[in-house]
């Protein structure tokens, strides 16, 4: 018989992922939704966390454990930050109750960077990183969380001791559809992706990233001078934001740091295909993985038996 332990749930601004874990770790369900803080502020955070275990029949009283923007100041209950450097394993004791519900449920912190130079958040990603790397790990590496916002971690001796965001994703989104460049990469889904194009843009801006507005725009150029197909254009945005992000992460890791790549589908591909390219070793680890290993290890902290 299935002996529920306790439910997992992923809680980012726009998705929304829930797990029902046995005592041995196996899924028992899984939810997926688009339910994330930005809706769920409308709708109401219990009234959608009710409604997705009432869907995977969790018993009553079943303990709930939560990461991402839930914590946020504009989410369910503040969960506030842990600032760095600090042991990865610290979001564990510092998980917040939420008050009034009939179960027992907690939301961990995020992680801040208070460099007044570079100040630097992450909500969710830490539950990741923790899933990913264990409570000790002591290898120095530099963690690569693909996204929206992709996060550059650097841990040593089991401590975050800085990272870093980079806002590739939204970059993205924003320069394929409201600029210039909108017209170059037009019908790009309709063709089959262009590799050579990725690979040389990656290079392109890894080795000059101070040329990244000119480097966009030969999207543009490309097309009106030499006819290169929307495909090629979507591929050198893409690729040039993605090396310029990786150079500028890589500035400030040590010579000889291993790189972990923690992702999954479409991204997690194209980030490998970048590393290949640029001759950077690297060892991938599937994101969903790390989120849930990372939410068991939580759980098992506050509720050990």
């Amino acid at each position: 018989m299935a002996n529920p332990a306790y439910v997992a749930v992923d809680w980012g601004t726009s998705s929304f992922r829930l797990w029902l874990i046995d005592r041995d770790g196996s899924i028992l369900a899984e939810r997926r939704s688009g339910e994330g803080m930005t809706s769920a502020a409308k709708i109401g955070f219990s009234t959608v966390l009710s409604g997705h275990l009432t869907a995977v029949e969790a018993p009553e009283g079943l303990p709930v454990i939560v990461c991402g923007m839930a914590g946020a100041r504009q989410g369910w209950v503040e969960a506030g930050y842990i600032d760095v450097p600090a042991p990865l394993a610290s979001i564990l004791t510092a998980a917040v109750r939420v008050p009034g519900e009939s179960r027992d449920i907690r939301i961990l912190p995020g992680l801040a960077q208070r460099d007044v130079a570079r100040p630097d958040v992450m909500r969710g990603e830490e539950t990741q990183l923790l899933g990913a790397l264990g409570r000790a790990n002591s290898a120095a590496q530099a963690v690569c969380m693909p996204g929206t916002h992709s996060k550059w971690v650097h841990v040593g001796d089991g401590k975050v001791t800085g990272f870093s965001t980079f806002m590739t994703g939204e970059l993205f989104d924003a320069i394929s559809k409201n600029t210039i460049l909108s017209h170059a990469v037009s019908g790009a889904e309709q063709q089959p992706a262009d590799a050579a194009a990725f690979e040389a843009a990656v290079s392109a801006a890894f080795a000059h990233p101070a040329l990244a507005s000119n480097l966009l725009f030969t999207a543009r150029s490309g097309q009106l001078l030499h006819g290169i197909s929307a495909a090629a254009a979507q591929a050198r945005l893409s690729g040039t934001l993605i090396g310029l992000e990786i150079a500028g992460a890589l500035q400030d890791a040590a010579n000889g740091t291993g790189i972990t790549l923690v992702a999954s589908g479409r991204l997690q591909a194209l980030y490998e295909q970048a590393f290949n390219t640029l001759s950077l070793a690297f060892t991938a680890i599937d994101a969903d993985a790390a989120v849930r290993g990372g939410l068991s290890a939580a759980a098992e902290a506050i509720w050990p038996n």
